[in-house]
C-alpha cells in the first residue's frame, strides 16, 4: 500500500496549473457566492509573453474583483470581501488522497502577482488537515517581493502557518497535522483590511521544499525550471 512507503525528503510537486485538467482539479468560491459583490476566476493564461520565461505554455491565472459591499438585503448578514481556491477532493478505492509533508519545510509557490497594487498584500496560503477539528485552517500571508507582474518562488515554512478557524485566528495555537494535509489552497481577503478592486494571480505550481532545495534570487532574475514531476501524474 502506498502508505507503507517511507516518506521521502526529495522536493515534490503536489499540483500544477498547466492544463485544463489540472485546473479543473481545483474548487473557486468567494462572498458573491452567498450574497456579498466579489468576483473570482480560475482559469489558464497562455501568453507566451508571461510564461515563457519559466518554459511554460500555459499556467493558472486566480483572479476577479474583491469588493466589500453586499447585495440589498444581505446587510450584517455576511462576511464580504474574500475569494479563494482549493484543490478538490481526490477520491480513491482507500479513501481521500491526502499528503504527508512532515519531512518538508516548506510550502513553495511558484507565482506572479498583479493586478491593482493595493490588493497585493492580502494572498493567504492555506491547509486543510486531518486534524481534530475539521473546521481549522491553517494560514500564512504570502509576501511577494517581485510586483512587475512576473514569476517568482515564494517559500512558506510550516512553521509558521497559524490556526485560524471561521475566519478568526485561534486562541489555542497546536501544532499542524502534517502528515495528512486534506487540502491546499489560496485565498485573497480584502474584507479584513478593507482592500477593494482588481485582484490577479499567476500560478504555476505548489510544492513541498526543504532548504536545500530553495533558490533564493533577485529581481529581474530568471527563475531556474523545476526539473521535478508532479506527484499527481505519471512521471
Amino acid at each position: 500500500m502506498e502508505g507503507a512507503n517511507p516518506v521521502s525528503r526529495a522536493p515534490k510537486v503536489l499540483f500544477s496549473f498547466n492544463s485544463p485538467e489540472e485546473v479543473q482539479g481545483f474548487a473557486t468560491g468567494c462572498d458573491g457566492d452567498i450574497g456579498g459583490l466579489s468576483t473570482t476566476h480560475l482559469d489558464l493564461e497562455t501568453s507566451s509573453k508571461i510564461n515563457e520565461s519559466i518554459g511554460r505554455t500555459a499556467t493558472g491565472r486566480f483572479w476577479g474583483e474583491m469588493r466589500l459591499g453586499v447585495k440589498p438585503g444581505m446587510e450584517g448578514k455576511i462576511r464580504s470581501g474574500y475569494a479563494g481556491l482549493r484543490n478538490k477532493k481526490r477520491p480513491t478505492l482507500f479513501g481521500n488522497i491526502t499528503e504527508d509533508v512532515s519531512m518538508h519545510a516548506y510550502l513553495a509557490l511558484r507565482v506572479r502577482v498583479g493586478g491593482d497594487p493595493k490588493t497585493r498584500n492580502s494572498f493567504f496560503a492555506n491547509i486543510q488537515t486531518n486534524g481534530p477539528m475539521s473546521s481549522d485552517l491553517w494560514q500564512h500571508r504570502i509576501y511577494f517581493q517581485r510586483h512587475d507582474n512576473s514569476w517568482e518562488d515564494v517559500y512558506l515554512p510550516f512553521e509558521n502557518f497559524v490556526r485560524t478557524n471561521s475566519g478568526e485566528l485561534s486562541e489555542n495555537q497546536i501544532a499542524m497535522a502534517r502528515d495528512g494535509i486534506r487540502s491546499i489552497g489560496i485565498s485573497i481577503l480584502g474584507g479584513n483590511s478593507g482592500i477593494s478592486g482588481h485582484y490577479e494571480l499567476g500560478i504555476d505550481s505548489i510544492r513541498i521544499v526543504n532548504e536545500e532545495d530553495v533558490i533564493r534570487t533577485s529581481p529581474g532574475e530568471k527563475l531556474p525550471p523545476l526539473e521535478y514531476h508532479n506527484v499527481n501524474q505519471e512521471p
